[in-house]
């Protein structure tokens, strides 16, 4: 057994449950954003068990949302389980994975794993880490998780703001939002998680670029089914999910986005610009399309998705931390970006 494979009879239990959670997940959907309003209430927060300093905070507490599940009802991953790239399979080729690379050592975060746990509390390299990710803003971030000297780990608060994930640290409770990696509510409001280099790529690519490396499996196989995307065809939709803000004009709001933002101004290009040119050079940055990954929030079954392809992003050779996010990502959050389309 791989950690990504499971018996049949198990398959055939998980394919109902995965139907059983995924009719869950949009009926909080549905439910949530009815009730998004009078949900947005520190009182009702402190109810439901927050110690969230919400006298500090930099948004409007209107713009947060429940996303359905509670607190952790999205379960962070706090012991991860990981087996070298030569023990692995079970993979598709062409699957997407998150990778990290530190002083070294590399680890995979497979996108069918991450999709059902959005948070992985790691140390790699000796380095504390949290590795994210929010489907429905497909943002592959990864953070270093020690803050002011403290090392802490982060869970799901349950919440949603421009359809982003709103993450909590254990230490304080303040919630993050997980595209900017700043805390918005809590004692830490303010602070700015630092961001680590990371690259959206197929298994095959992984597989080829760190034969030594390790891949994510499933501390529990059986808990959730992996293979399978909770939210088939969302990133063919007209809108997204819970999303009620501004939307970018001249490029449909899931178009996928290449943002950087190492730099004193954000950099945003389409992919389909990209895939069409190849490799765009801007302010010192290289970007270049790279071929044969598969879009991860098409197909119910992850390994029938659809090519999108991915991106790398460097300066002189460096990696570059950057996002292959929505356009309306992009008009939420960096309002006064353009795409280049």
């Amino acid at each position: 057994m791989n950690g990504f494979d499971a018996p049949r009879s198990a398959r055939a239990w998980q394919a109902r449950l995965s139907g059983i959670i995924g009719i869950t997940l949009v009926a909080g959907l549905l439910l949530a954003f009815s009730a998004m309003s009078a949900a947005a209430n520190p009182d009702r927060w402190r109810s439901e068990g927050w110690k969230t300093d919400f006298s500090l905070s930099s948004i409007d507490f209107a713009s947060v949302m429940s996303g359905g599940p509670p607190r952790d009802g999205i379960p962070p991953i706090d012991d991860p389980v990981f087996l070298p790239v030569s023990e692995a399979s079970g993979l598709d080729a062409m699957e997407p994975v998150m990778s990290v690379a530190i002083d070294g050592k590399a680890r995979a975060y497979p996108l069918r794993i991450m999709i059902w746990h959005e948070i992985v509390n790691d140390n790699l390299a000796g380095q504390p880490i949290s590795v994210t990710y929010c489907p429905l803003c497909n943002a592959a971030i990864v953070f270093e998780r020690t803050i002011d000297g403290e090392v802490t780990s982060f869970g799901t608060t349950g919440k949603l703001r421009n359809s982003d994930l709103v993450m909590y640290d254990r230490a304080t409770e303040s919630w993050w939002q997980q595209f900017t990696g700043e805390a918005i509510t809590g004692s830490r409001t303010g602070t700015s998680l630092n961001v680590i280099p990371s690259r959206l790529e197929s298994w095959q690519s992984f597989r080829q670029r760190f034969p030594d490396g390790q891949v994510l499996v499933p501390g529990n196989p059986g808990l959730r089914d992996y293979g399978r995307n909770p939210y088939a065809g969302y990133d063919s939709s007209s809108v997204p999910f819970l999303y009620r803000g501004p939307m970018p004009e001249g490029i449909s709001p899931l178009s996928y986005v290449v943002v950087v933002r190492d730099g004193p101004e954000p950099v945003a290009i389409a992919l389909d610009r990209l895939r069409r040119e190849g490799k765009i050079s801007s302010k010192g940055i290289e970007i270049e399309w790279l071929a044969g990954v598969r879009s991860v929030l098409d197909t119910g079954a992850i390994e029938e998705g659809r090519e999108i392809g991915s991106v790398n992003v460097t300066r002189d050779g460096t990696p570059v931390a950057h996002e292959l996010t929505f356009a309306f990502v992009v008009r939420a959050f960096l309002p006064g970006t353009a795409i280049l389309k």
